[in-house]
């Protein structure tokens, strides 16, 4: 296989999202036809389905050499015997779309070695693109973006659903943060690799269709991205899922993880 052009997969990606956000809001949320998918896995509606069936066709028959991973298609070990994948989300934040609210998002990314080499979140109600490719920056609609700055974890502006919190989590305490939240799990990463807030996290297994994606965005903006144990984030596993998710600058991510007790992280 020729070498990989994260650019050019980049420029891909970005299109691939605009045109989704076109097939996805040809539907209204509350009225498109929804049901719960089996597994207790979830809503998902006919949006969904038909912005999974618009990526898949346009990136595979541009990419044939690549495989293929999303939420809403049947996954193949084929995928494995490939050593670059689409990894995809068609909406992340399905139960927002279905209430008519605008933080849903579609997340898109192509891991090359297990490693995510280009990603592109888009937001279509809310007008923001997220992109990354590896070694060239992170982006907001072509604007540059860094993550914050914040190095000390009292009074961090931290995104997080409620569970994360649950005192078993943290051996020394429930750190004193401000407490914040978005549906759309994708959203959450790019938020924090746009400096908005200091960091992220969830503490349970995150299909890889979830944060793919961010995770590029985020550590191209100079983050430090890792699993809840401070572990690699690897994508393309036979299960694809990984062991929660830690992302915030390189000083902060380093406190996170001392208060989740992970040994030797910290001073």
């Amino acid at each position: 296989m020729p070498g990989s052009d994260p650019a050019g997969d980049l420029a891909l990606l970005t299109e691939a999202a605009r045109a989704a956000g076109r097939v996805a809001l040809k539907y209204t949320g509350r009225t498109a036809r929804k049901w719960e998918k089996s597994g207790g896995l979830g809503p998902v509606t006919e949006a969904d389905l038909a912005v999974d069936d618009l990526l898949r066709t346009s990136l595979t028959a541009a990419r044939p050499d690549y495989g293929w991973l999303s939420e809403e298609s049947e996954d193949t070990q084929e995928r494995h015997e490939r050593e670059r994948v689409f990894i995809v989300d068609p909406i992340d934040g399905t139960r927002s779309f279905i209430e008519g609210n605008d933080t849903w998002a579609h997340s898109l990314a192509i891991a090359e070695g297990g490693t995510v080499i280009a990603a592109a979140v888009y937001l279509p109600l809310k007008g923001r693109l997220y992109s990354a490719a590896q070694g060239r920056g992170a982006f907001l609609n072509d604007r540059p973006i860094r993550v914050s700055a914040r190095s000390g974890l009292p009074g961090a502006r931290v995104l997080a659903a409620k569970p994360n919190y649950d005192s078993r989590h943290w051996p020394g305490g429930v750190p004193e943060v401000a407490r914040h939240y978005r549906p759309s799990l994708a959203y959450r990463l790019s938020l924090v690799a746009e400096g908005r807030f200091d960091a992220m996290l969830t503490l349970r297994a995150s299909w890889e269709w979830d944060i793919a994606a961010g995770e590029l965005i985020l550590r191209e903006a100079g983050a430090v991205t890792t699993d809840r144990r401070g572990g690699r984030l690897r994508f393309n596993n036979p299960h694809p899922q990984v062991d929660g998710v830690v992302a915030a600058g390189p000083g902060l991510h380093a406190e996170i993880l001392t208060a989740l007790g992970v040994a030797g992280v910290g001073p």
